[in-house]
């Protein structure tokens, strides 16, 4: 009997992860200016900060530098404004609240909004990567042998990975703050993450003490393994376990904050 339950059940779960899934692609698409505006962004920034740049576009190595960080930064964006700000106002949604009643649980909702974000991040990669590639001297890395063309799916795995502590801290500000509350927060915290962890700005031209606090926040470690993984880069021995401390933490603080809020509202 159990072994005819449990595939069931997976099955079920399978489907209410899709259903979610679903529901939140469309959900997206009704408001189409949201999605061009997170999926061109990125882009638009690689054309006005790094194109003008004659060093960087005619170094293949620093082109490909400039395209990883900021694809990191179309998915950090993706991620944190997706989970920051989608989930404070389905907080304040009633079919929303009524959904979180139900016996599903929280994790096809959860995964079924990850998977969108992950879909929409992907979307938001395939201009950066394709407008580097073309405009720079960074597709000279691949033909002439100096990387290897592995590096590109690699890479696009990477940085999708490298966005799950923002994710995560997407969550913890979507279950913490009113919808109004999160729009703001999100904001103050995306911006100056990204700046200080080098997505903006190469950390080589940081000041030393700036470079030595970037050393402790998740998008230096973040951004530090996709241009690694990118370009070739040797990669830092505190990248990868700052990465993983964060995604860690910030990934506790949400399933904290989550159950915080479930037991305010529905107990």
């Amino acid at each position: 009997m159990s072994a005819v339950s449990a595939p069931a059940r997976g099955r079920s779960r399978t489907e209410l992860i899709r259903a979610h899934a679903k529901a939140q692609v469309l959900e997206q698409l009704r408001i189409p200016i949201s999605v061009i505006s997170s999926t061109v962004f990125p882009t638009l920034a690689l054309v006005f900060f790094v194109l003008p740049q004659e060093a960087i576009t005619s170094n293949p190595v620093a082109s490909l530098m400039a395209i990883s960080q900021l694809a990191l930064f179309g998915v950090m964006s993706s991620f944190l404004f997706n989970y920051g700000i989608g989930v404070a106002e389905e907080r304040a949604n009633p079919w929303s609240s009524y959904v979180r009643t139900l016996p599903a649980g929280a994790v096809p909702p959860t995964v079924g909004r990850a998977l969108t974000a992950m879909m929409f991040a992907f979307f938001a990669l395939v201009p950066v990567m394709l407008v580097g590639l073309f405009t720079t001297a960074a597709l000279e890395a691949f033909t002439t042998g100096l990387v290897s063309w592995w590096r590109v799916p690699a890479a696009v795995a990477v940085w999708l990975v490298c966005g799950l502590p923002f994710l995560f801290l997407g969550l913890l500000i979507g279950y913490l703050c009113t919808s109004k509350v999160a729009i703001a927060v999100t904001q103050v915290v995306f911006f100056p993450l990204a700046f200080a962890g080098g997505l903006m700005l190469p950390p080589d031209l940081f000041s030393p003490g700036l470079n030595t606090f970037s050393l402790f926040l998740p998008t230096r470690a973040a951004r530090d393994v996709s241009v690694a993984v990118f370009s070739g880069e040797p990669l830092g021995p505190a990248a990868l376990p700052c990465l993983l401390a964060w995604t860690l933490l910030l990934g506790a603080l949400a399933v904290w904050a989550n159950r915080r809020d479930q037991g305010r509202r529905f107990r």
